[in-house]
């Protein structure tokens, strides 16, 4: 099977890369979403600590973690020691403050559906919030790739599954190679908004696409030969073919 090159470390936002990496997405035949500040409005792990009541202590680690400034799986670890969530507050989380969809998600997943594109959520948030998003996006549950908590028997905080991709640096882009074996895919396209999207290709994916939508990460915005503002773009992109 052939597969397209990959172009998402292009210098600069020339013209030819951007139309490139266009041309890649409307050809993909399976697309990889990253899910906190892309798929939802916010980041799943800063709304669950300021629901905790340590809100300010942990949306700095996550900055420095979108950044790159520190390693994922480090901010990731240090994060939730300080949130130190219960099963039952995880839940209520959920119930009383659901995720919000960015606009425009939902008609591209349908979109994309509807061309029998495959979609994936790749996340370093928690598994239990971005299945709840999966299901109000149609996506299957064995589409997600996400971290996942651990909890004592009485529902107390203790820890994170470790061994999941999704919790090491890098761990996107290793997600995605595992697609590419598991299905073959011959165009696969990776869209996100921070420094553990990017990391995605090259080599894993064909295209990576920078999504500030909801926050800029000058980077990302930088390194990305096709950067957008909203998922209208996109399915602009999609209604030329």
């Amino acid at each position: 099977m052939s597969v397209c090159p990959c172009l998402c470390m292009s210098p600069g936002l020339s013209m030819t890369a951007a139309a490139q990496t266009q041309e890649l997405f409307r050809c993909a035949d399976a697309v990889c979403f990253d899910v906190d500040s892309t798929v939802i409005r916010e980041e799943g792990i800063d709304e669950l600590a300021k629901f905790c009541g340590v809100g300010d202590a942990v949306t700095e680690m996550t900055l420095k973690a979108m950044g790159g400034s520190v390693s994922f799986h480090t901010a990731l670890s240090e994060r939730l020691s300080i949130i130190k969530c219960s099963r039952e507050q995880v839940n209520k989380l959920i119930t009383d403050h659901p995720p919000q969809l960015t606009p425009g998600i939902k008609e591209l997943v349908e979109k994309l559906h509807q061309r029998s594109v495959k979609v994936f959520l790749v996340s370093g948030g928690f598994r239990c919030i971005v299945e709840h998003v999966a299901s109000q996006l149609s996506i299957p549950l064995h589409h997600v790739y996400a971290n996942r908590l651990k909890f004592f028997f009485n529902g107390e905080y203790a820890g994170f599954d470790e061994s999941q991709p999704t919790a090491q640096s890098g761990g996107k882009s290793r997600v995605i190679s595992m697609l590419q074996e598991e299905y073959g895919f011959r165009n696969i396209v990776m869209i996100g908004d921070g420094a553990t999207d990017l990391e995605a290709c090259p080599p894993a994916s064909s295209a990576f696409i920078g999504f500030g939508g909801n926050v800029v990460r000058q980077q990302v915005k930088e390194k990305s030969s096709w950067y957008v503002s909203s998922f209208g773009e996109l399915l602009k992109e999609l209604e030329k073919i």
